[in-house]
């Protein structure tokens, strides 16, 4: 991934615009527009802005540090090794993130707002939700703690996945004047691979924060704890949830504490 790859990638991962970057580095959005089309190089001064921005290291955006490296395989591992972390997925996750991902973009096929970042957001909190309420994971997906929100890493992987087999169909549209990468389904979310706690979890989160905007979600996704006691740019730990203040929490903790 060259460096204008991999800073539009930083830039839609935290749900930015290119003049909302602009305005924070100090530069134009035309010149943001060239840099992420190669057609524009960037001085020291430019990259020290975006690497304190986006907390990364310019070795990072340079591409000579490595970053998330998502395998499929038959058990899960995650390891931090000098920044550096691998998530190997087994393949009874990958079918569940598919469906639950199915499902979520048919429920919001008729919401304009519904981009990649929306959906990273509306994930989390449907991942982590649903641990709080039933103490085990329905996704399970790692959630990396980044400037402006939580990413779940496996996405990009199974979503190429799902491409491949025509299951979804990456698009870019524009949104409010800007570029948005959107996916839509092209098959129907298989019900029977979900139950009926899992399906009412999604359902809420969309019903109380699918009409949200990308920079809301992430403003919003800073406030819950998991993410705030999470140091930048590490795996977000599931157990944190418990500890979450009441108005993120989805559990009531009096029926626990009768019981």
């Amino acid at each position: 991934m060259n460096i204008n790859e991999r800073l539009k990638q930083l830039r839609e991962d935290n749900g930015l615009s290119q003049e909302e970057l602009a305005e924070q580095v100090g530069i134009t959005r035309s010149a943001i527009s060239q840099i992420e089309n190669g057609k524009r190089e960037l001085n020291s001064v430019e990259i020290q802005a975006f690497c304190k921005l986006f907390h990364v290291s310019a070795d990072y955006l340079l591409g000579f540090e490595k970053g998330a490296r998502v395998v499929v395989e038959n058990k899960k591992t995650v390891k931090q090794e000098n920044n550096d972390i691998r998530i190997s997925v087994p393949a009874k996750k990958v079918k569940k993130f598919e469906q639950v991902l199915l499902y979520l973009l048919e429920k919001c096929a008729g919401k304009n707002n519904v981009g990649e970042t929306v959906i990273y957001k509306l994930l989390y909190f449907i991942d982590f939700n649903y641990y709080e309420l039933y103490e085990e994971q329905l996704i399970g997906a790692t959630y990396r703690k980044l400037p402006f929100g939580p990413v779940p890493l496996e996405f990009e992987k199974i979503c190429e996945e799902m491409e491949k087999r025509k299951k979804i169909e990456k698009v870019n549209t524009t949104y409010m004047g800007y570029t948005q990468k959107r996916y839509l389904p092209l098959v129907k979310a298989d019900l029977r691979e979900l139950t009926a706690a899992e399906i009412k979890v999604i359902d809420d989160v969309i019903e109380r924060l699918g009409d949200k905007s990308a920079k809301w979600l992430s403003e919003y996704s800073h406030g819950d704890v998991p993410w705030q006691s999470t140091p930048d740019k590490m795996p977000i730990d599931y157990e944190l949830v418990f500890y979450r203040t009441p108005a993120y929490s989805v559990r009531d903790y009096s029926e626990v504490e009768d019981d």
